[in-house]
């Protein structure tokens, strides 16, 4: 049998609109990145010296998570909870690197999740169950284990960077979300339940073409293009016997197990899968290194207890796995700039509270 190890619940961030024009928020609510705001020595982790330096914290409180440059590397995009300035649950964000200055993309209303700049910096991708309820929805039932919830409410909606709404490209029953571009420009990737079991489609940057790429029964999602577009890489699980009854009956609540996930590539049309990772451990979060061979992600592998998440980077062909960061508690949701030398990823490094998660991004080097 599998080995499982679940995801401990006080460090996970919940994966999560316009309907309506959202009120423009606007602050700035950490120092500039091109301040010294935080020595490099008290942010780095003894070992990880070998990929990562001049680590810098962006984000200050809260629950920050999923940051994504833009195209032209000035801004990035995320997602954040943080109920004393408003945000009850996640909201999306944009954060501007010069100046530090955070701006509200979302109305404020309902959960959002999986923000994404498109060609031109000018639009940003998301999904939002604002359409279906303009609360916060409830958090999933944990009696059965740590689940994720699958808000059926959720829809991936189009807006400019003021907040302004400009389109919805999903209006089908069922969890459409985890929308990410393709670098050069032309398709946008994303999970959904349309055909009754979580599946990765493609779509064009309208909202049209839409085409089914994965087909086995198991979660697929968090996908992400390779930077000249021609491969995916994702997380993924793929339950057999007992764990396939459960995974379809949880389905059917619309929530999900998410204890072992691997990492899978395959080309842009769905073509050619394979697995890269077969530990049973909880790796997700992949995110392709510009050289094409190395994919970064974020796994529990390391602890034994599977409480402790740290940045991992392994080759396309399932070698040469080596271990990034080392700081206690959680790294994930990694991404690098277009030229491989920067990070952008979420740390409880050095949090002021239990259970606060924040954006840092370092100077990278892959070491040869």
């Amino acid at each position: 049998m599998r080995t499982t190890r679940y995801f401990p619940i006080a460090l996970m961030i919940t994966l999560g609109l316009l309907g309506c024009e959202s009120e423009e928020a606007s602050e700035r609510d950490a120092p500039a990145a091109s301040e010294d705001v935080t020595a490099t020595d008290t942010l780095i982790v003894a070992g990880e010296e070998e990929y990562l330096s001049n680590i810098r914290q962006l984000t200050f409180g809260g629950e920050n998570a999923e940051g994504y440059f833009s195209f032209d590397e000035r801004s990035f995009v995320f997602q954040r909870t943080r109920p004393d300035l408003g945000d009850s649950c996640d909201q999306i964000y944009s954060y501007d690197l010069e100046t530090g200055e955070t701006r509200r993309i979302s109305n404020g209303e309902g959960r959002t999740t999986c923000a994404y700049y498109l060609p031109g910096d000018s639009l940003i991708v998301y999904a939002t169950t604002h359409f279906g309820e303009r609360s916060c929805p409830p958090p999933p039932d944990l009696s059965q284990g740590y689940v994720w919830a699958l808000y059926p409410t959720y829809d991936i909606v189009v807006a400019d960077t003021a907040g302004r709404p400009v389109r919805r490209l999903t209006t089908e029953e069922g969890y459409d979300a985890e929308a990410t571009v393709s670098p050069t420009g032309e398709k946008i990737i994303f999970t959904s339940t349309r055909t009754g079991d979580l599946e990765l489609f493609s779509m064009d940057l309208d909202g049209g073409n839409v085409q089914q790429l994965t087909d086995q029964p198991g979660y697929d999602g968090g996908a992400f293009y390779s930077l000249d577009g021609t491969k995916i890489v994702f997380r993924a699980s793929r339950p057999e016997g007992e764990e396939l009854a459960d995974y379809r009956r949880l389905l059917g609540e619309n929530r999900i197990r998410p204890g072992a996930l691997e990492i899978f590539v395959m080309n842009a049309d769905g073509s050619d899968l394979k697995q890269v990772t077969s530990n049973g451990a909880a790796n997700f979060g992949p995110f392709w290194h510009p050289d094409g061979e190395h994919i970064i992600y974020s796994s529990n592998q390391g602890d034994p207890k599977g409480r402790e998440f740290d940045l991992w980077i392994i080759k396309a062909d399932g070698s040469g796995n080596r271990r990034v960061t080392r700081s206690g508690g959680f790294d994930g949701f990694p991404m690098f700039n277009r030229a491989g030398t920067r990070l952008i990823f979420a740390s409880n490094r050095k949090n002021a509270k239990e259970g606060e998660t924040n954006l840092f991004i370092a100077d990278f080097r892959l070491p040869e």
